[in-house]
């Protein structure tokens, strides 16, 4: 059974940073993409970041360019999201997900349908 189990959310300052992780079993991690994904009130579910197999290539989306990193241990099987300068428009369910497609280009990843299996998500608030 695939289990996604994401941690490190909370309330933080504008300006602030949170790190989150998301802990993985059930599946081959190291070939496996892995993708941040967050959902605010009334909105789609929308791309963060995401880290190729084996982590050898990232991928960001515009609004957190610069200002977030994503990074995986291969050998915890946990990926993360490393969050600084944090704005108020970053608040959000934050949901971690894993899919074994390999895209030499990672246009894939910023599909939510490109995943087969998702975290149950983190609540993440940024205060102004």
């Amino acid at each position: 059974q695939v289990q996604l189990v994401e941690s490190g959310g909370g309330l933080v300052q504008a300006g602030g940073s949170l790190r989150l992780s998301c802990a993985v079993s059930g599946r081959t991690f190291s070939r496996s993409a892995m993708g941040w994904f967050r959902q605010a009130p009334g909105k789609e579910r929308e791309f963060v970041a995401a880290a190729g197999w084996y982590g050898s290539r990232t991928y960001y989306a515009d609004s957190v360019k610069g200002r977030f990193t994503i990074s995986r241990d291969n050998a915890e099987n946990t990926v993360y999201l490393l969050m600084n300068s944090l704005k108020p428009e970053d608040t959000a369910v934050y949901y971690c997900a894993a899919t074994g497609i390999y895209s030499s280009t990672g246009a894939s990843y910023s599909r939510p349908d490109a995943y087969a299996d998702w975290g149950q998500g983190t609540q993440v608030t940024v205060a102004s």
